[in-house]
């Protein structure tokens, strides 16, 4: 009798936006049996979960897993302001949310605790890019037509040393350096910190194309949730703010749909440069 084989087996958990599309082809791409689950108020509908949960019903996914003989789990995708009603937690869910509640300093302590917790119940977390990584830059340096000048690779500098600064704080992600620090992301997000630089930068008399965005991990950031992404979109948002150029790092940033952002950008003629 053929033993059945659960090594590739992962179950993903899909939150909005494209990237639990690329995700999920990727990874059947190679050679893995994707169960998709998607969260309720999040996932878009075109992707045709095979389960759908509220965020609080990991009871239910839980069983459905290890039905199926599912011991790896993946999460990726936007996931907004949930519902009260959606995030209430089922008996399953309740004591993974006691251990995640004691860790408050920030996203990433508890995204850690969230992974333990899951750990305990028999499942293992593990990073997408990690099994596809093919959806991040995988060498570093620039990977667009237009290349970064002397000016620009000062900030960039700059940028990932600030960057790190408040990623080792647990505060965002995201800066955008135009020789001087322009905007930090915070608890509103990179989409809506670069709309406040295209309505600061707007507003000048003198429209000049300059500066950088740059979007990070932290130190020491869990990387199997939640890692930084770029998309079409960011790169329509830095050129609105009238930027020069867009910085990620080497293989754990994902970038949604990598042809055509890179086919964006340079037609755009704004730079992209993935870091060590």
């Amino acid at each position: 009798m053929k033993k059945n084989n659960t090594d590739k087996k992962i179950a993903l958990f899909a939150g909005a936006l494209d990237l639990p599309f690329f995700t999920r082809d990727a990874l059947r791409k190679n050679g893995w049996d994707v169960y998709v689950i998607g969260l309720r108020g999040f996932y878009d509908p075109r992707l045709k979960p095979d389960l759908i949960i509220r965020l609080g019903g990991g009871g239910t996914a839980a069983r459905e897993c290890k039905k199926r003989g599912i011991k790896k789990l993946t999460f990726v995708g936007a996931i907004g302001h949930p519902n009260l009603s959606d995030i209430w937690p089922d008996f399953w869910s309740i004591s993974a949310l006691l251990s995640i509640m004691k860790n408050q300093k920030g996203y990433d302590s508890m995204a850690v605790a969230l992974t333990k917790a899951l750990g305990k119940k028999g499942f293992e977390v593990v990073a997408a890019q990690d099994l596809a990584p093919e959806l991040t830059f995988e060498k570093s340096g620039v990977q667009t037509k237009t290349k970064p000048s002397a000016r620009d690779k000062k900030d960039i500098e700059r940028a990932v040393a600030v960057s790190h600064t408040i990623g080792t704080e647990d505060i965002g992600a995201s800066v955008v350096v135009d020789k001087q620090v322009i905007a930090v992301e915070a608890a509103e997000g990179t989409h809506r910190m670069l709309e406040r630089v295209i309505a600061f930068r707007g507003s000048r008399k003198k429209q000049t194309i300059s500066g950088v965005f740059a979007k990070m991990t932290k130190p020491g950031q869990d990387l199997r949730i939640d890692i930084p992404a770029i998309g079409i979109d960011t790169v329509k948002s830095v050129a609105a703010a009238k930027l020069r150029g867009i910085v990620v790092n080497t293989k754990t940033c994902f970038v949604v749909n990598k042809p055509e952002v890179i086919k964006l950008a340079n037609k755009l003629g704004i730079f992209i440069v993935s870091v060590d």
